[in-house]
């Protein structure tokens, strides 16, 4: 390799590799955080508030009944709690089974259909005599001891806690790789940023807020697309903690189909993309001027590249480069910085994934990973103008397979 073409590769090997361990480092940061957590002990005795607990559903029949069934299932007062079922587009016979449940049913219809206006649509029909409003998304099942813990965390006077939402079902490769993913996420932006101080992510279900301040926090909410980032920022900005509850778990469906996944990324990415550009500048200022360090990291979370992508760049450019500069250029410090990023970057995984998800099953779902990955490029590549529309995943009648 001439001297002009060595100084190119080397120019574009550096850049490459600044993209690389940054986020690199980040997750590892935070992954090895998350091996101390410890969740704060809950109150002995603590008053018992009333709980909303709103689960807003688009055309969600197949699964809402059973839904709200299950969500009637908890080991706290039934006095003390309203299910409240925000019915979007649903068919009459749909809303007449739900009416049979002692529920409450409010029916909303929009013409372009978000969260944010569901929501607030049924807030405003609703009395003000709650104390906390439950999250859920219309596939959500809480085990039965959520809203205790819900309800025993708030004796800290938080505004917001995360419960820990986990897989409901990990039966097809794609759904385990998802359920993966999930934890991986719980791992680092929930217990590894609690561990440093700063705030756990949301995730749009599975949340609790104080009532008041969630009716009056989702009142300015305009998202079409990730309503929870956006409140998310609101919060964060304003210097309120979020709690994250490990133990207070929110089963979730997990995506089987490529379709549904590469939508619902698709989704999640553009909004990602959005409020990083709308709160880049804001942060910084907040962080240079008030040392708010929770907001701005929050902005830069945002601009993160998805774990499964960031593995398999980190794996490709990695071995790319290291063949070269042992064969080739004979480079032997990028060498080792490429073997080290490779290393690093495993070794946050590694630290990410629960024990129990080391096992036969996890194995064979692994063949499926390098799939995964070209779902999510599609999905990057497909974000432009996803924030500024409605794109709903459909929930299916699968059981809970991770109950017992």
């Amino acid at each position: 390799m001439n001297t002009s073409l060595e100084s190119i590769f080397l120019i574009l090997e550096i850049i490459i590799y600044a993209l690389l361990i940054l986020p690199t480092l980040y997750i590892l940061v935070f992954a090895f955080a998350g091996l101390f957590y410890r969740q704060r002990p809950y109150a002995s005795k603590p008053s018992l508030r009333k709980i909303a607990v709103l689960i807003p559903g688009y055309k969600e029949d197949e699964v809402i009944i059973d839904v709200a069934k299950d969500a009637l299932e908890q080991d706290y007062p039934s006095e003390k709690y309203d299910v409240v079922i925000i019915a979007d587009s649903f068919q009459t016979e749909t809303i007449t089974r739900l009416k049979e449940l002692p529920i409450r049913v409010i029916e909303v219809k929009f013409d372009k259909s978000t969260k944010s206006k569901a929501l607030n649509k049924a807030m405003a029909q609703l009395t003000d005599n709650y104390d906390i409003a439950v999250i859920l998304d219309a596939d959500n099942v809480m085990a039965t001891d959520f809203l205790l813990k819900i309800n025993a965390a708030f004796e800290h006077n938080y505004m917001a806690v995360q419960g820990h939402r986990a897989a409901k079902n990990m039966d097809t490769n794609l759904a385990l790789l998802d359920a993966i993913s999930e934890e991986i996420n719980n791992h680092i932006f929930r217990k590894g940023h609690r561990v440093l101080g700063l705030s756990s992510a949301i995730i749009g279900s599975g949340m609790a807020f104080k009532y008041d301040f969630f009716k009056s926090l989702m009142a300015s909410v305009t998202a079409i697309g990730g309503f929870d980032k956006e409140i998310e920022l609101k919060m964060l900005k304003n210097n309120h903690k979020i709690e994250y509850l490990d133990d207070a778990i929110v089963y979730d469906e997990k995506v089987q189909k490529a379709e549904v996944f590469s939508n619902q990324r698709r989704r999640w990415l553009s909004a990602q993309l959005h409020y990083f550009r709308q709160d880049f500048g804001s942060s910084l200022k907040a962080l240079l001027l008030q040392g708010n360090i929770d907001y701005f990291d929050k902005a830069i979370q945002f601009i993160q590249p998805p774990r499964i992508l960031l593995l398999g760049a980190v794996l490709f450019f990695g071995t790319l480069f290291l063949v070269i500069n042992i064969f080739i250029v004979a480079n032997t410090l990028f060498s080792y910085l490429w073997i080290s990023i490779v290393l690093l970057c495993l070794l946050a995984f590694l630290f990410s994934i629960p024990l129990s998800f080391y096992n036969i099953s996890t194995l064979k779902a692994l063949g499926s990973l390098p799939k995964g990955m070209f779902l999510m490029f599609g999905s990057l590549m497909k974000i432009k103008g996803a924030n500024k529309q409605f794109i709903h995943t459909k929930h299916s009648t699968v059981k809970n397979t991770q109950i017992q």
